[in-house]
């Protein structure tokens, strides 16, 4: 048990900026282990961004709800997912080979594509949660970060390292994680869903999971086939878009 606090404390500090404890002692492999608790760590920033947005939904409105609690989502990751999502739009939008495609995405600058996907997944953010009823748009922030991070290191999971090995030296990451060990991750979501169950219809229920499947399932054959496995960038990526495609299965009217 102890290890597993350690692990879910190496998670927080990788996934977030929050002020923690500093360990004594660091292993490198830690990382890779404690990316089983990478959905515990979305449940604790979908539950304060969840926060953000009712006190925000109280004074303002809907639509300053979502932006704040949107800006705060990023605050506390340091736009970590939302920098990989952005490198990704970039390295594969304008890079026609995998050796292209990673400079690109090692590239600091910002470009065409990143910039124009930023903005529209910024966007879509911003008006899913709006659309919703606000115990409905904090229940789906703290759903749509818990499962989104699922849906990221399921990649980790089904696809080889694809990157250039020697970044991934200098710039740590999680590359390691077994399917029993995604199983383990998946339970960090069970609470949520139990508790927040009544929200939603079964049908929206089934439909979340449904879009965030494919979604997940669109980033592994694109990374597979563009980069023969999964970046860290690419991780991010994945993430952003699993959390938009939650919303979206959210807010729709059916």
């Amino acid at each position: 048990m102890k290890h597993e606090l350690t692990l879910l404390l190496v998670a927080t500090q990788f996934l977030t900026r929050l002020p923690l404890p500093a360990l004594r002692h660091f292993d490198p492999d830690w990382l890779h282990q404690s990316s089983r608790h990478f959905p515990a760590v979305g449940l604790l920033v979908g539950g304060l961004c969840a926060l953000a947005y009712g006190l925000g939904e109280h004074l303002f409105g809907p639509l300053a709800a979502a932006v704040l609690a949107t800006a705060l989502g990023i605050y506390i990751t340091g736009a970590f997912h939302e920098d990989g999502l952005a490198d990704t739009c970039d390295g594969l939008g304008g890079g026609l080979t995998k050796e292209r495609a990673l400079a690109i995405m090692k590239d600091s600058r910002l470009g065409t594509f990143g910039t124009l996907g930023l903005v529209l997944a910024l966007l879509l953010k911003i008006a899913l949660l709006a659309s919703l009823t606000p115990t409905a748009a904090m229940a789906a922030l703290v759903l749509a970060h818990g499962a989104s991070r699922l849906a990221c290191i399921s990649l980790i999971a089904l696809l080889p390292y694809g990157g250039d090995p020697d970044h991934a030296k200098a710039k740590p990451m999680a590359q390691r994680l077994t399917h029993a060990q995604w199983w383990l991750a998946s339970l960090w979501l069970l609470p949520a869903v139990w508790l927040l169950w009544h929200r939603f219809t079964p049908g929206t229920w089934l439909l979340a999971g449904v879009l965030a499947g494919l979604t997940t399932l669109y980033m592994y054959r694109l990374l597979k086939r563009r980069l023969g496995g999964y970046t860290g960038d690419g991780l991010g990526a994945t993430q952003q878009l699993a959390e938009i495609a939650i919303y979206a299965a959210l807010a729709a009217r059916l």
